[in-house]
């Protein structure tokens, strides 16, 4: 799709537009975000993300239509993913609960600004190196066994761990650990301390590019076009903030996620070496968008409805165990 510096120069605008005006209707004070709220700010930004890609059907037709809603579940559906890593996040800095949606806002915003260096390098490579598919493919493939492998072994304790930046940062700049409202630095003894607000938006930000690693590709694996690449990313980022306070208790049911998303993984995977075949002169099917966009929500549908199954079984096995320890515990008492 033929984008020119205008369009490209209003989507940004309006994209910071959106983001404003979530700030200040939903974010400039520090407050415990509500289920009903977060519900609503999540329909939201889906219902935004919908009306982009009509947008996109009427103006652009149905190729970069098809190709933006696939890219932007599978971005969604991948940062579902994130979210477990940021409750660790919040626990291990023991953010309080009114300022966790500040946290995410910021750690998002500096998420999104990384992911469009990232995709920017990803588009310049993509476009003069067709071979880079293959490593696209196989990296993908190479995940997906990986993300298999972690869900199969089942650990149950999980803890965040710091990256080298964050680490730096912090031994380089002097820093409180206590929490000052929202403030970033504070002046303690005529000395500038960074606050635990300041790290913890990093920690957030930063691990989040981590993420991108594998999902930057997969949506390159869907996509080619760096504008539908970057909206999909930005759509997908900027309502996940509310997605957290929305499922954030639902995370621990979703048991299945990780084979769902191995399984959306390695099937884009496939297709990228498909494409990167086809590009090098080798006749073999490609897989259309319409097919990847169908495989992709017939495997979230699955994975989160047998997700959903096996929880509530569980619960109901735990909740009977229960009961009859009490029975024993009332009869060994007669």
């Amino acid at each position: 799709m033929d984008v020119s510096v205008t369009m490209w120069g209003l989507t940004i605008i309006g994209l910071c537009a959106l983001i404003a005006v979530d700030f200040f209707i939903g974010g400039r004070k520090p407050h415990e975000v509500s289920i009903k709220e977060a519900g609503i700010w999540t329909a939201v930004w889906v219902a935004l993300a919908g009306l982009f890609g009509l947008g996109l059907l009427v103006f652009a037709g149905g190729q970069p239509s098809g190709e933006f809603f696939a890219g932007f579940i599978t971005e969604k559906s991948l940062s579902v993913d994130n979210l477990f890593v940021f409750v660790l996040i919040m626990a291990k800095f023991a953010v309080p609960t009114i300022y966790q949606q500040r946290v995410l806002m910021v750690g998002v915003l500096i998420a999104l600004v990384l992911r469009a260096v990232f995709i920017a390098a990803g588009a310049a490579i993509v476009s003069t190196f067709a071979w880079v598919f293959y490593i696209f493919g196989a990296f993908l493939i190479w995940t997906a066994w990986k993300l298999i492998q972690e869900a199969r072994a089942d650990e149950e304790e999980e803890e965040f761990e710091e990256n080298r930046l964050l680490k730096a940062v912090e031994k380089r700049f002097p820093s409180t650990d206590r929490y000052h409202d929202t403030k970033l630095f504070i002046v303690e003894n005529g000395k500038r301390l960074m606050t635990p607000m300041l790290i913890v938006m990093l920690a957030i930000g930063t691990t989040d590019v981590l993420f991108a690693l594998d999902s930057i590709p997969a949506i390159f694996g869907l996509t080619q076009d760096p504008y539908i690449v970057f909206t999909a990313n930005a759509f997908a980022l900027m309502g996940l903030r509310q997605l957290y306070f929305l499922i954030g208790g639902l995370l621990k049911k979703l048991v299945h996620l990780s084979y769902g998303l191995s399984i959306i993984l390695g099937f884009i995977g496939v297709k990228l070496v498909l494409h990167a075949l086809h590009e090098s002169g080798v006749h073999v099917p490609e897989i259309s968008i319409p097919v990847s966009l169908g495989v992709i929500c017939a495997v979230l549908a699955v994975t989160t409805a047998t997700s959903l199954y096996v929880s509530k079984k569980k619960a109901l096995v735990e909740a009977g165990s229960g009961e009859d320890r009490t029975r024993d515990k009332d009869s060994v008492d007669v």
